[in-house]
């Protein structure tokens, strides 16, 4: 350890860089989000549970569902997601956009985000539309066992999305454009390279147009990664320890794999959830009163296998973020080793305490934080400072 220098101490210190009013506000925004969670699956199950005593469903699909299955999925599944989104519109509108702007996370104007929300829904309603055609296909054709294929079409999906997102996806809704020559430019190229990272691909986005949030990620698989910095980074301040530090962590991301082990992971899941729609389906349907709705493979039952997943992935909420919680960890400690910033990325967490408390209970991190909490994150940094003080800043 390093003489004199106390891990406990930096990592308080760094945590003083924001007020106690700071760190309270951050702490109810926080926890008001772990309620946005429970509120979200209600107000789906309300919706579906609405589409389906109107028995919309039934008259849009009609003979063609027995008669010309393919065409009755696509279309009851079009139907049902339009009219899930225009019920739940108000709510998405309070979690996506109200509350935000109320705690100074976006400065977006409501119109805009209405468009981005509009053009977010058509382009899920074309992948999704396509994924429930082909589930639905497989509960046709293999009634007992579909539920064992779905994980892995659910894993081609997502490696499937992953792939093309960064090329198709994300330019419809933000600017890249590569990096400005320049010192923090430089640096990344030569931390690509040394890592086996694509090194002509480094972007800068205007990310400031949703959100004031300070963040970077890496994404694209197959020849389509690259590496992309908010513009909120700069406009916060990011000196070059800081973009090294936190360009080292998407990296880790990119190198070891994470885009490819969570789509398995997420397939595992998801093939569990099918197992349980399968077997809780006609209980399920029975519950919610759903007249004139025949057996799984009917896609008029469409709300209920929404509603019961609706559940089952809340309740799968702590899993799914302890999945991501470790490999978020797991990019955190590349970075420390391969970049060797720990005060730049120390600097960096700390900008992100105003969405995410610093310093939540054990329990409440397990429950429900996909990151490790900054209060943890930076004093593992500490603690690698002093355990490397030859080579830390």
């Amino acid at each position: 350890m390093a003489q004199g220098f106390d891990p406990a101490a930096a990592t308080a210190a760094y945590l003083s860089a924001l007020t106690p009013e700071q760190h309270a506000r951050a702490m109810a925004y926080t926890q008001g989000g772990h309620w946005l969670l429970l509120w979200s699956a209600l107000v789906t199950v309300a919706a579906a549970w609405v589409i389906l005593r109107s028995r919309l469903l039934t008259r849009v699909g009609g003979a063609d569902r027995a008669a010309r299955p393919w065409r009755a999925t696509a279309l009851v599944f079009v139907v049902y997601s339009l009219a899930d989104a225009a019920l739940s519109l108000p709510w998405t509108i309070y979690a996506g956009w109200w509350r935000e702007k109320a705690y100074g996370l976006t400065s977006q104007p409501f119109a805009g985000w209405l468009g981005e929300w509009g053009l977010n829904l058509a382009i899920s309603l074309v992948m999704m539309t396509v994924l429930a055609s082909l589930l639905y296909a497989l509960v046709r054709r293999a009634p007992k066992t579909w539920w064992l294929w779905s994980g892995g079409l659910t894993i081609v999906a997502f490696l499937f999305v992953m792939a093309v997102a960064p090329v198709v996806i994300q330019p419809l809704f933000n600017a890249y454009t590569p990096a400005p020559p320049g010192e923090a430019r430089d640096a990344i190229v030569a931390m690509a390279k040394a890592n086996g990272v694509p090194s002509d691909k480094i972007y800068v986005f205007n990310g400031s147009k949703q959100s004031n949030r300070y963040t970077a990620n890496v994404a694209g698989l197959f020849g389509t990664a690259r590496v992309a910095m908010s513009d909120t980074m700069f406009a916060k301040g990011a000196d070059l320890a800081e973009v090294k530090g936190v360009v080292g962590h998407e990296m880790g991301h990119y190198v070891l794999n994470h885009v490819i082990l969570s789509s398995v992971a997420r397939g595992f899941l998801a093939l569990i959830a099918f197992f349980l729609i399968d077997r809780l389906y006609p209980a399920s349907a029975r519950w919610m009163g759903a007249k004139g709705v025949g057996p799984l493979s009917d896609p008029a039952g469409l709300p209920v296998v929404m509603s019961v997943m609706t559940v089952l992935v809340l309740a799968g909420t702590p899993l799914t973020n302890a999945i991501t919680r470790t490999m978020e960890a797991q990019a955190d400690q590349f970075s420390l080793e391969r970049v060797n910033e720990p005060d730049g990325l120390s600097k960096a967490l700390v900008k992100t305490i105003e969405y995410r408390a610093a310093t939540p209970s054990r329990l409440e991190e397990l429950l429900f934080y996909d990151h490790p909490s900054v209060g943890a994150r930076v004093r593992r940094a500490m603690d690698w400072k002093a355990g490397h003080p030859k080579t830390a800043p």
